[in-house]
């Protein structure tokens, strides 16, 4: 009743385009001066945020698929190109890290979205949905899906004593890892995506 191949793949996936030690130095600067009450709180707003936006598109993938008439190799290009993106980000540093804004609750925009549910993991969740086999894949793809918010939020929460315990150093390390292992899989999905198309042209 579970397949550990789909889902440590699909965990790996979303754990590198996530990036939780990436997202917890953005995560801090966000909530800078509030009290670890409110952290605690936002964090998972931000986790619960990003889980029902990708639960929506792993659910009606498929529909919006026919509805845009897209097809599968199209996605997997388009989506092996976000990827490659994100990734590139992750290789160079985050230039262009959001700020506080009034008005707007920081833990629904841009943690939960676009930071967390992004195009990436959402185009890579829609796929591994889709391609799953039987009961035993989707079992396996949506807890892959919760075993990765769960990560997330005990990152978050826990974020101050994952500071003082790996340094910025470790974080930008970590990072730096998960933007190379993005990229191949980045290039992979295109290549994949290219090869389905010349197969069924």
């Amino acid at each position: 009743m579970f397949d550990i191949a789909v889902f440590g793949s699909l965990f790996l996936t979303l754990f590198v385009i996530m990036d939780p030690p990436g997202i917890t130095p953005i995560f801090l600067a966000l909530t800078a001066g509030r009290p670890a009450k409110v952290q605690r709180r936002m964090a998972l707003q931000a986790v619960a945020v990003a889980f029902g936006v990708i639960a929506v598109f792993g659910l009606l993938g498929q529909q919006i698929l026919d509805y845009l008439h897209v097809s599968v190799p199209a996605l997997m290009i388009a989506g092996g190109l976000l990827l490659l993106l994100i990734a590139l980000d992750l290789l160079t540093g985050k230039t262009d890290e959001p700020t506080q804004t009034k008005d707007v609750n920081v833990a629904l925009v841009p943690l939960g979205m676009p930071l967390l549910a992004g195009p990436g993991a959402i185009v890579s969740v829609i796929l591994a949905v889709q391609n799953a086999d039987g009961t035993t894949g989707q079992i396996s793809v949506w807890s892959a899906i919760v075993a990765m918010h769960l990560v997330l939020w005990v990152v978050m929460r826990y974020s101050l004593l994952i500071i003082r315990v790996i340094k910025d150093g470790g974080v930008v390390l970590v990072t730096r890892l998960a933007g190379m292992m993005l990229s191949a899989i980045a290039v992979q999905q295109i290549i994949n995506g290219v090869t389905q198309v010349i197969q069924n042209s």
